[in-house]
Formats: C-alpha cells, structure tokens, sequence
C-alpha cells in the first residue's frame, strides 16, 4: 500500500472527490475535487462559508505516482463553484445565476465512446428545486464542453453526481440523486440516453424511495457485469441523527427495475450521515467496495468473490484521520490490476487541520 499527496495546502479545504468523477487513459489519471477556505466550526465541515469555492482537477502521467494541479477548464456561470452550492453563502451560489433551463441542449449527438472521453455531472445545491447538468471532454479533461442540460424527470430536483455507464457510442445510463416528495435529499433515478444526451428516459427509482424525514438512499456508484447485470451500491441514512450504510442493488432488465440483494457495509456510529460507496470490477471479477467509515476516521473496501452476493471482512486503506470530516472515495482500475482510489482526510491529531486530498495506490 503507497500514500500519495494530490493536493494539500495549509488554510485550505479539498474535497469531495466523489462529488466530480475521476478518469483515466492507460496510465494517465485525472481526478475532480473543489477547494475553500479552511475555517474552524463546532459542528459540520471546516470549511468558511463567506469564501467562493474553486474547481481544480488533479492530473497524473505516472499511475498516480506525482500529480499536477489544473484548473477546471470549463465554463462555469459567473465563475462560480459547481456542486458545492450548500457550502457557500447567498451571493456565491450557482443557482443564483443559472437555472434549470438555461443550460442548453448538445447540438448533436454526443460520442461517448471518444478514446480520449470523460463526462462530469454537477449540481447546485441539495434543497428543493436544485438541478444538474453536465459536461463532457474529448482531449483527457483538458478542457470541457457545457454544462448540457439533464432533465427535472418529473422530481423535487435533481442532485446528480458523476454516475455513468456507457454502453455504446450514443447511448449511456445516468445514475441520480433526485430529491424526495418532501424537497428533502434524496432517492436514486435511473435514466436513459440513446441519442448521445439529446434526449432522457426516465427508466426507475432504485430501490423503494425513504419516506421518514432526514432518510435518504443517494450517491450512487454503479456497475455492469458480464451478461448484462446492473449493480448499483447507495450511500443510506436513517433519520437526521440516525444510522448510515451502504445497500446493494441489482437490475437484470437494463435498469427498468430493481431488486435489494444486501447491505456490504453498517456504520456503528449514530450521526455521521454515512459515506459515499465506490464500487468497482477487478480484472478477475472480484467486486470491489471502497468508503470512508467515519466510524473510525478510517478509508476502508470490502471485495465479493460472487459477484456481490456476499462481502468479505473490512480492509483497512488509510487510518489515522483526524475526524469524520473524509471520505468520498473515487477510483480507477488500472490495466495491471492496481487501483488508485482518491479521497479527502484530514490528519491533525484535533481534527482542525487542513483537508487535503490523498490517493491511495495497491493491489486487492
């Protein structure tokens, strides 16, 4: 197990990898985060409101050995944030100055299946009415295309993180975190484009919708298996001070419904709101599950051998947090079998130090 520094900065906050996507080409990695200003606070994360947040990716030509710092070269709205509208103050916000119809619609068919192709889904915030959008790249995250505009699909808004699964040149599966009837964070939607992100369908909820105030089934991380199952692994909360986890759900007809097989992971732990899962496929066929367990201020994976039927003891990748302010994992698979996984922590024996964003290098 290799520890490599992405990002750290003394009086700054990085995070939230899981919130923007990570890519790679061969050897070539590039990973989405966003940057505040560090700020101390009795409750929540560390990060000073009154500040503008900014969007940064972080590039490696080595397999995640050394990486380079680059802006987010993209078109953002007034130069603002994306996906952090919750961490800011009114006047900084991305729903102030965009809507959900002002991003516009692809002039043409997009190529999902480019050799240099990445897609990033954002949003504004988590409350009733947000919205998402998207953006693409044909040059390796170089630079970006957008935001295109992703359908409301009939919810109380759409809280969209990078989920997708390409399944040929114009056709995709989008995995969203949309919100409940109540406004409130949030269910998962499965949709539809075979038109290259023209047009959506909208196919089924995963899973049954929470009902209870402050529950929640979100942030996906899906999967496709050989002959065609869908996986899709849910970050769960019970109540606004209640217990997180991580369930497991299958699809055997292309998305259109959906089936709970079991739960990988339980927090201990009352409070934290869990983390999100990141699952993966190795090249043997074992599963992979990677997470933050704010339990323990810990980045942790379980692996299946049966194709996510059952899940083997946790593996501990990174220990030593400094509080439950982690997590939010990403990772590639790459070619040889390792995997470089990508997450923010925080090391400060008081838990008040600078977030930074870390990779984790190793073979499961």
């Amino acid at each position: 197990m290799r520890h490599v520094t992405v990002f750290r900065e003394p009086g700054r906050f990085a995070g939230w990898p899981a919130n923007y996507g990570i890519w790679h080409w061969g050897d070539e990695i590039v990973v989405g985060f966003t940057v505040g200003a560090l700020k101390t606070v009795e409750r929540g994360h560390a990060i000073d409101k009154s500040q503008p947040v900014v969007n940064v990716q972080a590039r490696s030509l080595d397999r995640g050995a050394t990486w380079r710092l680059e802006d987010f070269n993209g078109a953002r709205p007034s130069g603002r944030g994306l996906s952090a509208d919750e961490h800011m103050n009114a006047g900084l916000r991305l729903a102030e100055v965009m809507s959900a119809t002002t991003a516009p619609i692809p002039p043409e068919p997009l190529s999902f299946q480019h050799p240099d192709f990445a897609l990033l889904v954002g949003r504004t915030g988590l409350k009733r009415g947000v919205f998402s959008f998207y953006y693409l790249s044909y040059d390796r995250c170089r630079s970006w295309e957008g935001p295109y505009r992703l359908p409301m699909f009939g919810t109380a808004g759409i809280a969209a993180r990078t989920d997708t699964l390409i399944e040929g040149a114009h056709s995709s599966l989008f995995f969203l975190s949309v919100n409940k009837g109540d406004g409130e964070e949030g269910k998962t939607l499965c949709a539809r484009t075979d038109d290259g992100g023209v047009s959506f369908e909208r196919l089924a909820e995963v899973g049954e919708a929470p009902s209870g105030k402050g529950d929640f089934a979100t942030m996906p991380s899906s999967l496709q298996l050989d002959g065609g199952r869908l996986l899709s692994a849910l970050r769960c909360r019970k109540g606004a001070r209640g217990y997180s986890w991580i369930d497991l759900y299958a699809s055997d007809d292309g998305g259109r419904s959906w089936r709970f097989m079991n739960r990988p992971v339980e927090f201990q732990r009352p409070g934290h709101a869990g983390n999100p899962p990141c699952l993966k496929q190795l090249a043997d066929g074992r599963l992979l599950l990677m997470y933050g367990n704010r339990d323990d201020y810990k980045i942790c994976a379980r692996i299946s051998v049966d194709a996510g039927a059952s899940w083997g003891d946790e593996i501990v990748l990174r220990s030593g947090g400094g509080n439950w302010d982690m997590g939010y994992v990403r990772a590639v698979v790459l070619d040889d079998g390792a995997v470089v996984a990508a997450y923010y922590i925080n090391d400060r024996a008081d838990g008040d130090g600078e977030r930074f964003i870390e990779a984790a290098i190793w073979r499961p």
